[in-house]
């Protein structure tokens, strides 16, 4: 695209980073970054002209310079973002879900800005872990982050012992002055006064030498003192305004919402008739977006995807490529059933539908509950909660139970297996990467449960349990427990009669943005067949909640997967596409390539993690041509797709059920015999399960108070034995233990052992009183 001519009024159009109406930018590598670029909005408008503030690693942008004194429109903090030049005028940068396409009015301005940008990066990486609100004793700082802390610590130690040293020579020579003058009084005799005030006069140049050191000490000191005082004023000035500014756009979102919800309260025919007729304009677009316009009617839409999968499928006439020899057979609705080794899952283009007869059929011996009492409607005052919220940690904020659901994230955890069927169909393959098919169909179907669960689980107490005991009717038992507290970590061990062994240990990491949360995921999750030994090793994505403040929730995954097969080395590289509003692909995409130890492609995934999965077998590839961006696209030609796995419907009246699937339902309902730590038995997730929250929020508030009084008594243990010079082992778990994994060579909790032989013998001296 042509830009414009540069101007030099504030609100004409203009382009670059240079000073085109406002200031001259800083130069590069200095802390403070400003000028005018264009920023691609939309398709209607395309590039605007924005005036960009780049300051402490993070680049926020105006409409013009004087909406800097109240309203930013955006901004992007590089510490986690991709610079990205597309041609001699334009920037990408991405972080997330979140893309800013910009463009400068000429190659300088441009290189100006990219050196800008990647030296703030460099910058805000090393000091990315002290840019939390949360007290530094939580989370550890990088080696960077120690050096520049412990420099200014080591250099003021320093001078404080020139002091002390000072101070005592000091006292010394005061003192021998001091008898030394007593003994010039005591002389009568002038013979002998020569020799005494001689040496009066030596140590009185001793004292006058350690003075002056004492004094150049303390002004030196003082110097190093006052220098670092005013540059850590300038910084907690700084966090001051930026949490004021903030907090007072929060307040204004949350007045306006309350606006908001009020007229719509007052005309429910007017509400009725524009949510119909906005469903009706914006279709499925619309639900999985929320409220979403140009950001300059006062909201954003999302910058277009452009970096698209690197392959292209295109599908071959299955009746000229059979193929015998497969063992990965039959179409998988997520029901055993279907499971025929006689028909091969890549022939057929035929794809069966969801059989609710056959979902019958699977009901278990033992008659579960298919419903929990209707969720009551509670106001909530939001503001008060949020605006401490700002830049912490989810699981240091409490909350009350009403932003949660009546479940745990042990039991949360749990539901990962609902679709465990897909591990016991990869048993009977013999193929690895037939089999990585399936346990990357698996790896996805765990998000499917999140797609309309937006509330917060209850964050589990220190040495609460979780059982999940199906070995008789699905061949499984799972074992989970909170075995860390800061940071929260749970561990999860599930062994199957039909051939596999699940286990993994997670930290869950969230930050609260103001506009959305993301929660982050720590920690690799094994899966190990046992007949042919092959071990998988993934990790999970990002998930992150729009619409906080304003709007309506809604949930989308980002990132990718890659799960490895460390006997045979096989991959596959999963890619969960962020939502975009301009992109022509179906919401919340996944696509991904199975290859072998050799980088041969042998299956193409493709599909969405809220509803199924499907994978094709690649008879052929080749390169194609080169995109704008430079980036060669692979062109695989496949037999027709065949789903390996499709989202079970939800129970009836699932809206006023925190929308829980069938498994779900079941994970709370009271079991006898079970650890007395189990989730099951928490009183406040059991009181909001009632419908009695009130109750719920003052129970949950004394069960975190005596996980407090535990806490402080174990860190008083701790400081004993340090003054006795003894050992303090710390919190130990108690069905599992830390060790080395052979894989992957990090420290992980895995199951020891014991916890269902307790069980059998109904021996709990181990449990702790947690509730």
């Amino acid at each position: 695209h042509e830009l414009p001519a540069m101007s030099s009024e504030p609100g004409g159009r203009g382009g670059g980073g240079g000073p085109a109406g406002g200031p001259p930018a800083a130069p590069p590598g200095s802390d403070t970054y400003k000028g005018w670029l264009f920023k691609w909005t939309n398709y209607l408008k395309g590039y605007q002209r924005r005036w960009f503030v780049l300051s402490n690693g993070l680049l926020s942008y105006y409409r013009t310079q004087a909406e800097m004194a109240h309203t930013c429109r955006g901004t992007i903090n590089l510490s986690t973002a991709h610079i990205d030049t597309e041609d001699s005028c334009n920037i990408v940068l991405s972080n997330g879900g979140r893309t800013y396409h910009l463009k400068a009015n000429s190659e300088v301005e441009r290189q100006r800005w990219v050196t800008a940008l990647e030296l703030a990066k460099a910058k805000a990486i090393r000091l990315r872990n002290n840019q939390s609100d949360d007290s530094g004793d939580e989370e550890p700082a990088s080696q960077s982050d120690k050096s520049e802390l412990h420099g200014p610590l080591k250099s003021l130690a320093s001078k404080l012992e020139d002091l002390s040293t000072c101070n005592e020579l000091i006292a010394k020579h005061g003192a021998a002055l001091q008898r030394s003058l007593s003994e010039l009084e005591n002389l009568r005799l002038p013979p002998d006064s020569g020799d005494k005030i001689k040496a009066v006069n030596e140590r009185a140049t001793l004292f006058r030498i350690t003075s002056n050191a004492m004094i150049n000490a303390c002004r030196d000191f003082l110097d190093l003192a006052e220098s670092h005082s005013r540059k850590w004023q300038r910084l907690l000035q700084h966090e001051r305004e930026q949490r004021i500014r903030l907090e007072e756009t929060i307040e204004q979102l949350a007045k306006q919402h309350n606006s908001l919800e009020r007229a719509c309260r007052g005309a429910p025919g007017l509400a009725s008739a524009t949510t119909s007729i906005s469903s009706t304009a914006k279709g499925s677009v619309q639900s999985a977006k929320g409220e979403a316009s140009d950001e300059d009617e006062e909201t954003e839409y999302f910058d277009a995807m452009e970096d698209a999968p690197a392959f292209i499928t295109v599908t071959a006439d299955p009746k000229h490529h059979r193929r015998s020899g497969s063992n990965l057979s039959g179409a998988s609705e997520g029901h055993p059933e279907d499971w025929n080794l006689e028909d091969s899952v890549f022939e057929s283009s035929n794809q069966s539908s969801y059989n609710e007869s056959t979902c019958k059929d699977l009901l278990p011996k033992k008659r579960r509950r298919t419903r929990i009492p209707d969720k009551p409607n509670y106001s909530l005052n939001l503001w008060s909660i949020m605006k401490n919220c700002i830049g912490k940690e989810l699981s240091k904020i409490p909350m009350p139970v009403n932003f949660n659901e009546p479940l745990s994230m042990l039991q949360r955890l749990t539901e990962d297996l609902e679709y465990h069927e897909l591990l016991d169909k990869a048993v009977k393959c013999e193929s690895s990467t037939e089999q990585m098919c399936f346990v990357a169909a698996f790896s996805v179907s765990s998000y499917s449960t999140t797609v309309h669960r937006t509330a917060k689980p209850f964050n589990p107490l220190l040495g609460e349990t979780y059982e999940l005991d199906r070995l008789e009717e699905l061949g499984f038992r799972s074992l989970c427990e909170q075995v860390s507290h800061h940071p929260p970590a749970a561990a999860h061990h599930v062994y199957s009669r039909r051939g596999w062994t699940l286990w993994q240990e997670i930290t869950i990491a969230s930050k609260f943005r103001g506009k959305y949360l993301s929660i982050m995921p720590l920690g690799a999750i094994h899966l190990e067949f046992h007949s042919s030994g092959n071990h998988y090793v993934w990790r999970k994505v990002t998930s992150t909640v729009h619409n906080i403040i304003v709007g309506k929730l809604w949930i989308d995954q980002s990132g990718e997967i890659e799960i490895v097969n460390h006997k045979s080395k096989d991959k596959c590289q999963l890619k969960f596409t962020p939502y975009s509003y301009f992109s022509r692909d179906v919401p919340r995409k996944v696509t991904g390539v199975v290859s072998d130890a050799d980088g041969k492609a042998h299956y193409v995934m493709s599909g969405t993690w809220d509803e199924k999965m499907e994978c094709s077998k690649i008879l052929h590839s080749s390169h194609g041509s080169t995109s704008t961006e430079g980036k060669q696209k692979t062109v695989y030609q496949t037999l027709s797709p065949k789903v390996l796995w499709r989202k079970y419907p939800l129970p009836d009246n699932a809206e006023n059920m925190y929308f829980f699937s069938e498994l779900a339902l079941t994970l709370n309902e009271p079991e006898e015999r079970v650890a007395p730590t189990d989730s099951r038995l928490r009183p406040d997730q059991r009181l909001m399960e009632s419908g009695r929250w009130d109750e719920a929020n003052v129970e949950k508030q004394r069960l975190e108070e005596k996980q407090r009084a535990v806490r402080r008594r174990r860190e008083a243990e701790a400081v004993e034995a340090l003054e006795e010079g003894k050992d303090y082992e710390g919190y130990i778990p108690l069905w599992f233990e830390r060790k080395v994994d052979a894989v992957t060579g990090e420290l992980i909790c895995v199951y020891k052992g014991g916890y269902w032989e307790a069980k059998d013998k109904q021996d709990w001296n181990v449990c702790p009183d947690i509730f």
